[in-house]
């Protein structure tokens, strides 16, 4: 398990040990740094954890596995395209090269289908796009490249759930007094993934009936916009409403904040950005069938229960 010391990659550790599975973790952070429930595992011998920059070289006598489960990567929508390279496309090739006889399952991500159109139901072979709106996409796109044709591949939309480093974080970011300021109208529907559905996901394709292809991983149902945001203000106990704008004025007001950004050379992202616009503006949802059907996936409905203490 690569990025074990992350947000998906800590749930898939702590799902796998609930199946009685033996986990070898690797992270970039040093031992002493991990923290949560897998530090705890770390420190008391449950789980074999090495500290691995997979941009680097890979392990000295690195262990024997049935599975790899590639968590590690950069995820933003904002930063030079070198970096982005560098962790997951070349960084997705040294972890395949380091395991070339083990399984091998790639989280990717629903980045790589065509972020300058709506995703209706989008199955696996509808991409991958012509172009990007940011670094992110395309990396992730030549690194299910690098990770080869018998890799297993998931793909994901809005990871979310306890821990949560980017999407709800990014949603409290965008309340300004008694508004939650968004794009679009709010009617438009959107697939999202909890962090338990991507572990399920994960562990079905570590051991499960195939060992190769493309799958779409989501929650069981897509939600409406403003009803997903209404819920997680409600469960974060803050009296405020969504209040929409349209993506016509939005987008090239992101465009502006982006391009002053990089000649400011401002190392963290600017508020807005047309990949975060283009996210919300219109329907980004996924066809699951293959999931279902061919990795038994048995996705549970979007669920914001207890984002008070996310």
């Amino acid at each position: 398990m690569t990025g074990a010391s992350g947000f998906a990659g800590g749930a898939v550790v702590r799902a796998a040990l609930a199946r009685g599975w033996r986990v070898h973790a690797f992270g970039r952070r040093p031992p002493s740094r991990v923290t949560g429930d897998l530090g705890g595992l770390v420190r008391a011998g449950v789980v074999p954890y090495r500290s691995w920059d997979v941009t680097g070289p890979g392990p000295g006598d690195p262990p024997e596995v049935d599975a790899v489960i590639h968590c590690a990567g950069t995820v933003s929508d904002w930063g030079p395209s070198r970096e982005f390279r560098r962790v997951n496309v070349i960084g997705t090739a040294r972890v395949r090269a380091t395991f070339p006889d083990a399984r091998f399952v790639h989280i990717s991500t629903a980045s790589v289908y065509d972020p300058f159109r709506p995703t209706v139901m989008a199955r696996e072979h509808e991409c991958h796009a012509r172009r990007y709106a940011n670094a992110y996409g395309a990396s992730k796109a030549l690194a299910e490249r690098a990770a080869g044709e018998s890799a297993i591949i998931l793909r994901p939309h809005a990871v979310y759930g306890p821990g949560d480093p980017t999407l709800l974080p990014r949603v409290l970011a965008s309340v300004r007094g008694r508004r939650l300021w968004a794009v679009g109208d709010g009617r438009q529907r959107v697939s999202l993934t909890s962090v338990d559905n991507l572990a399920q996901a994960c562990l079905l394709a570590a051991s499960g009936p195939v060992a190769r292809g493309v799958f779409n991983v989501t929650d069981a149902e897509p939600v409406v916009l403003d009803e997903a945001l209404r819920w997680i203000l409600r469960e974060r106990g803050i009296d405020a409403e969504p209040f929409y704008l349209p993506a016509a004025l939005v987008m090239p007001v992101a465009g502006v904040m982006e391009a002053v950004f990089r000649v400011l050379r401002r190392p963290k992202p600017p508020r807005l950005t047309r990949y975060a616009v283009g996210h919300l503006a219109v329907e980004r949802t996924l066809d699951i069938s293959a999931a279902r059907e061919r990795l038994g996936y048995r996705p549970a409905p979007t669920s914001f229960r207890g984002a008070a203490s996310w």
